[in-house]
């Protein structure tokens, strides 16, 4: 192989159409503009994101923030009621793992989060990534207790 044999690939280089060289080009005339309008003059043409008029997109947006914004840095947490616990028996420790042998977390691994729903009448030892108040207080009413574990 030498240097002036080296080619461009097969359809790689195009020549450029030529518009508005007479009727016979095919793209001759108003070159294919079409008739009148702002897009068929010289610099004419919309700003991206124009709407025809309507308000635009892009100034409706802060209005958005209220009821359907959801913060982007949000923890999502799998929570689990003191009332499912009840299939523990006293002095078990209550961790992810065993949480999901259980079968009581669905799915992802996210944080645990215990919330208070119904009562607890057995001493556990839980270790959650979160705790509600009223869960707390009725755990160590119990008797049991509660250790928190880092978000990772």
């Amino acid at each position: 192989m030498q240097l002036h044999d080296l080619k461009p690939n097969e359809g790689a280089k195009k020549t450029r159409k030529r518009v508005g060289r007479g009727t016979g080009s095919g793209s001759g005339k108003t070159a294919g503009r079409g008739t009148k309008g702002q897009n068929a003059r010289s610099g004419g043409g919309v700003r991206p994101y124009h709407m025809g008029g309507n308000l635009p997109f892009y100034r409706k947006l802060p209005f958005l923030r209220g009821e359907g914004f959801t913060p982007r840095n949000r923890v999502r947490y799998a929570e689990v009621n003191l009332d499912s616990l009840q299939v523990f028996k006293a002095g078990d420790e209550i961790t992810p793992e065993s949480l999901k042998a259980a079968g009581l977390l669905k799915g992802k691994d996210l944080p645990i989060k215990i919330l208070g729903r119904g009562d607890i009448n057995v001493a556990l030892k839980i270790k959650a990534h979160k705790v509600t108040e009223g869960a707390r207080q009725k755990i160590e009413k119990a008797g049991g207790t509660i250790e928190t574990l880092a978000l990772s």
